[in-house]
């Protein structure tokens, strides 16, 4: 098993999904130079959530819990924002199953990454081609960069992703999708939620 730095965040990032980022803390600066330089990724893992009762977790806190399964993600582009900060634009890649956590001297946590199954193209039932079609609405109307990714509208493992990371869904809900291998399966809990939201 390889080993990668982590980058735990409230976001569920899919393999093929896109994720602008903000870049300020210093680990995370030592991190995107040592990806670019080295031509390596790194992976993105869910926060866990807050124990009842407790406040949700802030994405700084170098304490902080996460999930045992992220996604590798590499960096395709980057530029140095008007507001001094250091932005990235990340995709990702392959899904990861995250053993021995740990966190070094500078805060930035690294862990031996084992690569789960890829998903296979599946293609869409007709059932869920209104789906596909509201995918690509937001897609357009998302704009740069969304709106230029190359488009498997026929293909449900790429479609459940996609709308996983861009709708208003349960966080938690997002990572049980991201473990599950079936593309079908996904998109019929993702309807089924976004049926749940939209009822009085």
């Amino acid at each position: 098993m390889k080993t990668l730095p982590l980058f735990p965040l409230n976001t569920v990032l899919f393999p093929g999904g896109l994720l602008p980022l903000r870049i300020f803390e210093t680990r995370y600066l030592d991190m995107v130079r040592g990806c670019l330089r080295d031509d390596s990724g790194f992976v993105v893992v869910a926060i866990e959530p807050p124990a009842e009762g407790e406040e949700p977790p802030s994405e700084s806190d170098p304490t902080v819990g996460f999930h045992a399964v992220g996604t590798e993600t590499r960096i395709i582009d980057w530029d140095q924002r008007s507001d001094g900060l250091l932005g990235i634009l990340a995709k990702g890649a392959q899904r990861q199953r995250i053993h021995n956590p740990r966190r070094g001297d500078d805060g930035l946590w690294l862990g031996e990454v084992e690569p789960l199954d890829e998903w296979p193209a599946v293609s869409l039932p007709v059932d869920y081609a209104s789906l596909a079609g509201l995918l690509e609405r937001l897609l357009d109307q998302l704009g740069t960069p969304w709106s230029h990714l190359e488009r498997h509208l026929d293909d449900s493992a790429w479609v459940a992703g996609r709308l996983a990371e861009l709708l208003p869904v349960d966080l938690a809900i997002k990572q049980s999708l991201l473990e599950s291998d079936d593309p079908i399966d996904r998109l019929e809990r993702l309807r089924a939620a976004m049926l749940a939201q939209s009822s009085p």
